[in-house]
């Protein structure tokens, strides 16, 4: 499986065993995470995962900030992207049995090493189980097709 990796400077640790975990596993990997503690933002590594994966040039994602929310906030905001922030491996095996998420996002500060070893080896190695749950994945696929993104209201008051 092709895996892209992302992460901002609170994931930079995390990812790197992340990224070893997976080649272990045998997939190929690319790397699109800062490489320094400086801070820096994560929509800009978030976004590089989540179009990679839309356009078909990854299988998954797996993004890493301090908790894992912005980069999933971030990534849905790319069409095609079923991205999921899991705490647990239950989490990580039902987002893709029902949800074929795509994008798994983790916290490099809340969850410990071996929990996001678990996780990442369930979600890479659950399927999507289909039938019913397609029905509502192409729901959300005809909604994103037909109505894109488009800038939020100006605010009142």
């Amino acid at each position: 499986m092709r895996v892209s990796v992302g992460n901002d400077h609170r994931g930079v640790t995390v990812k790197h065993r992340v990224v070893g975990l997976l080649k272990e596993l045998g997939h190929e990997v690319t790397d699109h995470g800062a490489e320094s503690p400086a801070s820096c933002d994560y929509p800009d590594y978030a976004f590089v995962v989540a179009q990679r994966v839309a356009a078909g040039a990854a299988d998954r994602g797996i993004l890493l900030c301090a908790t894992g929310h912005g980069m999933c906030m971030a990534a849905n905001k790319v069409a095609g992207v079923r991205a999921v922030n899991c705490r647990d491996v239950m989490d990580a095996e039902m987002s893709r049995r029902h949800n074929d998420a795509n994008v798994l996002c983790l916290s490099a500060d809340l969850i410990g090493e071996e929990l996001i070893d678990k996780m990442v080896r369930a979600w890479l190695s659950t399927d999507f189980e289909g039938g019913r749950h397609t029905r509502r994945m192409d729901k959300i696929a005809v909604f994103e097709r037909t109505h894109p993104l488009t800038a939020a209201p100006p605010a009142t008051g």
